[in-house]
């Protein structure tokens, strides 16, 4: 047996820093850890013989801390709260302050006074040893573990330049003619040894923190939505205590963390519901846009189903808890997202596998760079610049962040739309799927079926038939069997008993009432039980069947007794939904356990070939019919809300779940549709798109970044200050590309 926990890492610098504490991880037996450089998390499942200590003992033991996640019922602590990356601003500050006058000495003749070396050094020296500090701590303690990262290419690279050019200026001449140093040295040097690289290590340290403060920045805001997300709930709640003995009812206000499941709370006009519960008192407006995406309020009334951190925007509500804290909606939310935006994506790992090993092959690629410059009698002037130049030009952050920083963005955009993505690995479905199956019953109709019509067979009576009927479905939670019972309360029949209720899946039901053995459901049951329907019957049903209707046939003591006609509503968002997803590419299918007659009218209604539907199926059959399609080459997406479609979502390609429907369902399905509106999936399948490629672009822009900077360092085209600001370029462009995806726009 496995369990799973999510570290929070801290001292992370760059991908190949992840790469190196998933490794260390993964060397535990039993133990499979994914780590994330752009959510500095890692997320590993571990046996029982591990524990969670030793899992932060070797994190420390690779040179970085980890800390375990707060408890979910720990209490939130008030306060401001801290920008980490306000020292890094600081950092940044104070060191652009002092490069400045150092570049534009270094580059303009007019300030080149006598000894401006000598300020240069005073200037370039607290940026090269303290403000680059962060930079050389992370580059020896890597070191002390064997292992290089990026910053050791930039600690590296920095050093270089400073070191050549301290002895530059004590042991030659440093550019000023005439002029001899305090000490006495008057060493003429004929190689190029004279010259100084101080405007080099500063100015490469200075772009190097503004990189990695915009970085920091970019990755922070890409983070926004899941920490909105985190957020939105209410902070405490006035629950109802009712007065016992004559004593009056009390409200008492609490943290929302101490409300439990039955309490009953009063949400005001402009109050956030504090939990997912049942209406059962009062009626309002709910707005969910906040969770769902959708800007029009739904009117909710007694017995109403709410979800915490929605809005009230109406009148005062009475709520009792049905799903409180991390049970809530909200959170599950919340869950779905982070475990997405915590996993990877199999070209991400292949990415993070090259910056694992890109940073020795850089400093081999540096030191053969130096021996050919200076094997060719260029001299150490040409030769440092572009040994220098490779070594802080080829770091591979950009390559690290492609993936995680876009995935990030996409999943937290998309959780303000209503559309969940449970992992990268769904990405790469959406991109190739060409068909599309829908289920029809909640998905493309409201399923909310309406008894419309009761045929009695002659010499019936039309109630007693309904009542018979409606007691035994009042034992199935099918929305046939609901429609038959509304409209037997709704023209007051009561209910009898039932004895011996059987669920007949996907044909009906069967028990005994009054006495009697009674079967409701399809003609195919009560074929299966000998009742012949007889010519008034038989006509009814044809009827039915023709108007797209759906019948249900009772029956007992050897007879059928008449056919109930239900009917189901297409919503009215389906066609445009349907058009849209031909407009992706798609080519939809409609599934339905419903007749044939009655689902070729549906689809007639929303625009999908009649020769693409495919009625009269049974639950366990919807898997083989997902099969089939992609047996016959196609990539299939599934869309459904029910039990029985949660096999077939887990066996299509891609699973779409609509969020109004079962646990089961969501639970088996790679997109979530919070919403009830089908619109949501093309514009899910839209942004799981730009998604992919977006992370595609960052990728060819990393990858085709270092491919051709490194050869022009080496040829020495590149000097190295113009280097680390192509560098940090780089990795902001990267990042700052993912976040165009914050401005991504439903089309509902």
């Amino acid at each position: 047996m496995t369990t799973s926990i999510d570290l929070d890492i801290t001292g992370m610098t760059c991908a190949s820093c992840a790469n190196r504490i998933e490794r260390k991880l993964n060397k535990l037996e039993g133990v499979t850890a994914t780590v994330n450089y752009s959510t500095e998390k890692a997320r590993v499942d571990f046996p029982e013989t591990v524990s969670p200590e030793q899992l932060l003992e070797t994190v420390s033991q690779a040179g970085y801390a980890a800390s375990l996640p707060p408890a979910p019922d720990a209490p939130v602590e008030d306060g401001p709260v801290l920008d980490p990356t306000r020292a890094l601003r600081d950092r940044l500050l104070i060191s652009t302050v002092l490069t400045v006058p150092v570049i534009a000495m270094a580059m303009a003749s007019a300030l080149q006074f006598t000894y401006w070396q000598w300020l240069s050094l005073a200037l370039a020296a607290p940026v090269v040893v303290w403000g680059a500090w962060p930079f050389h701590r992370a580059a020896w303690v890597n070191l002390r573990h064997g292992a290089t990262t990026m910053d050791t290419l930039i600690s590296v690279g920095t050093l270089a330049a400073f070191g050549w050019s301290l002895h530059a200026l004590f042991f030659g001449t440093a550019g000023t003619p005439g002029m001899t140093h305090p000490f006495e040295f008057t060493i003429e040097r004929t190689d190029g040894a004279g010259n100084i690289y101080l405007e080099a290590a500063a100015g490469v340290t200075t772009f190097l923190l503004a990189g990695r403060y915009a970085q920091a920045r970019a990755k922070r805001q890409s983070g926004a939505a899941l920490r909105a997300l985190l957020e939105m709930g209410a902070k405490d709640v006035a629950v109802l205590r009712r007065g016992t003995g004559g004593q009056p009812d009390l409200e008492e206000r609490i943290p929302v963390d101490q409300l439990a499941v039955g309490d009953e709370f009063v949400v005001r006009p402009g109050e956030k519901v504090a939990a997912d519960g049942v209406v059962v008192e009062g009626s309002s407006a709910i707005d969910a846009s906040m969770l769902t995406g959708e800007s029009v309020p739904v009117e909710v009334s007694v017995d109403s189903a709410v979800v915490g951190a929605t809005a009230n925007s109406g009148g005062r509500l009475l709520v009792r808890a049905t799903r409180v804290g991390s049970d809530t909606q909200l959170a599950q939310m919340a869950r779905l997202v982070e475990d997405a935006q915590n996993g990877k994506a199999e070209v991400q790992r292949l990415a993070d596998r090259i910056s694992g090993i890109f940073v020795p092959i850089v400093i081999a690629l540096s030191v053969g760079t130096l021996g050919f410059w200076l094997g060719t009698g260029s001299g150490w002037t040409p030769a440092l610049t572009a040994a220098i130049s490779v070594l802080i030009i080829a770091c591979p952050c950009a390559l690290g962040l492609a993936t995680p920083t876009a995935l990030m963005v996409g999943t937290g955009r998309g959780a303000q739309l209503g559309i969940l993505i449970k992992g990268p690995e769904v990405l790469e479905s959406t991109r190739r799927v060409d068909t599309v199956v829908l289920d029809k019953t909640g998905t493309v109709t409201a399923g909310q079926m309406t008894l419309h019509d009761v045929v009695a067979a002659p010499g019936e009576d039309r109630d007693e038939v309904l009542r018979v009927a409606a007691a035994l479905e009042h034992g199935s939670e099918h929305p046939i069997a609901r429609a038959v019972v509304d409209g037997a309360t709704g023209a007051g029949l009561p209910l009898a008993a039932v004895e011996g209720f059987t669920n007949v899946e996907g044909l009906g039901v069967q028990g005994v009432v009054d006495g009697r053995a009674v079967v409701v459901g399809r003609p195919r049951l009560l074929a299966n039980w000998s009742l012949p329907l007889g010519p008034d019957l038989e006509a009814a049903l044809t009827r039915a069947r023709s108007t797209g209707a759906t019948p249900v046939v009772v029956g007992w003591d050897g007879k059928a007794r008449g056919i109930l006609t239900v009917s189901d509503t297409v919503k009215a968002t389906s066609a445009e939904a349907i058009s849209r997803l031909r407009d992706l590419g798609l080519t939809p299918y409609l599934l339905t356990g419903d007749n044939a007659e009655a689902a070729r009218t549906v689809a007639a209604a929303v625009g999908i070939d009649p020769d693409n539907v495919i009625a009269d199926v049974m639950p366990a059959d919807k898997v083989a019919v997902v099969q089939r399609l992609q047996g016959e080459g196609r990539v299939v997406a599934m869309i459904g809300d029910g039990v029985n479609d949660a096999a077939a979502l887990a066996t299509a390609d891609l699973g779409m779940a609509m969020g109004t429907g079962t646990d089961v369902a969501i639970e088996a399905s790679d997109l979530t549709l919070v919403r009830g509106d089908l619109r949501v999936a093309p514009d899910a399948i839209r942004l799981a798109r730009r998604t992919l490629s977006t992370i595609k672009g960052n990728l060819f822009w990393a990858f085709g970044y270092n491919v051709a900077a490194i050869p022009l360092a080496a040829a020495g085209l590149l000097n190295p200050m113009l280097a680390g600001a192509a560098m940090a370029l780089s990795s902001v462009f990267v990042v700052t590309n993912s976040l165009r995806l914050r401005s991504f726009r439903a089309t509902t």
